[in-house]
């Protein structure tokens, strides 16, 4: 098998755009590339789409390139323009595409664009190889609003556009440490925002059903995905009380000590559920492929039941690993969103 490809950031393509429009502008040169310092140490080079200017200011393009990493951004135009201004600062702005940041917990003051400090200093540090003089870098990514409603932008509180983001400069293909940073940033956003109780939940399903059947404030529903390993150990010391709700497929797993409940680094919870099942009501069950299709042959009563004890054994699993703090409940739905058991205080969330 071939090794995957890195990429590079938004971050690195924005420097380098402002590189190659700020020699233009002070220099009148055009750059079809750009060399780039990255914060490890290396140096790279980047191809430029375009370079263009008026005289009072200049514009340059790179396009990025994300290697094999499924980047939403990837073949997206970073687009740059420079002008000079008076004082001895670069200002760095957001342009068409780039979000702005509206609330605490993130590297980035709310009212800020969403440019992050790495980027910040890649970007000045491109410029003033080039020039001493004071400028504005407006940075733009034409489409970004639009792509920036598939990332995790609107539940940060970003809004406008996209993230200039990277801290190595480079993209790591199939990155699971940018999952999780994306995470742990979620999670110091509610914290910064005064939640102390959130909710866990796998995705869509839960996410739903605890609007449904509890009372959640913005921001304090969080999407986990297959991350709870890494998401329950960052929040064991920072609230008071969660609640993990969602489907007992995904989240059975937790149960059998699983921690990424990804189908593809996990076995099924069909097996496990099923023996739980036939040791509470003590009959033989169904042979079934699913969970839900488990608990849909079962009565009311003995989804309850069922539902309750599981939701238990999850708890006390979650308890194990975190030391039982914070102080936990467990909520299961099936696909229709309807409760079918719990453990522990839900008065928090009535």
């Amino acid at each position: 098998m071939s090794k995957l490809s890195s990429g590079f950031t938004t971050g690195t393509c924005a420097a380098a755009a402002a590189k190659a429009a700020t020699m233009f502008l002070m220099k009148g040169i055009t750059l079809n590339e750009v060399g780039i310092m990255l914060p490890e140490g290396n140096s790279v080079v980047i191809p430029v789409i375009y370079v263009r200017g008026n005289g009072l200011s200049a514009e340059a393009a790179v396009r990025k390139d994300a290697g094999d990493d499924p980047d939403v951004t990837n073949g997206m135009a970073i687009a740059v323009s420079v002008t000079e201004i008076e004082g001895s600062e670069i200002v760095i702005a957001a342009g068409e595409g780039v979000g702005t940041v509206t609330k605490p917990g993130l590297s980035v003051a709310p009212g800020e664009p969403a440019i992050n400090p790495v980027p910040r200093r890649m970007i000045s540090n491109a410029v003033r190889e080039v020039t001493e003089r004071s400028v504005r870098v407006i940075i733009s990514v034409p489409g970004g609003k639009e792509i920036a409603a598939k990332t995790f932008n609107p539940r940060l509180g970003i809004v406008g556009g996209l993230s200039i983001l990277g801290t190595s400069g480079r993209v790591r293909p199939f990155s699971c440490p940018a999952l999780r940073t994306s995470l742990k940033c979620l999670l110091d956003v509610a914290l910064a925002c005064g939640i102390r109780v959130p909710v866990f939940v796998p995705g869509h399903i839960g996410e739903r059903a605890a609007g449904r059947h509890f009372r959640t404030s913005p921001g304090q529903v969080i999407e986990i995905g297959n991350e709870w390993g890494f998401i329950l150990d960052c929040a064991a010391q920072d609230f008071e009380a969660l609640m993990i709700l969602g489907h007992p497929g995904k989240l059975a797993k937790l149960a059998m000590g699983a921690w990424d409940t990804h189908s593809s680094r996990s076995k099924s919870a069909v097996p496990f559920v099923t023996a739980l099942a036939c040791s509470i009501i003590a009959r033989p069950m169904q042979e079934m492929t699913t969970v839900e299709g488990l608990f849909s042959i079962l009565p009311d009563a003995e989804q309850k039941r069922l539902g309750d004890v599981l939701a238990e054994k999850i708890c006390e699993a979650i308890g194990k690993r975190i030391r039982e703090r914070p102080e936990i409940a467990v909520v299961l739905v099936n696909m229709r969103g309807e409760i079918i058991g719990s453990s522990g205080d839900l008065r928090r969330w009535a």
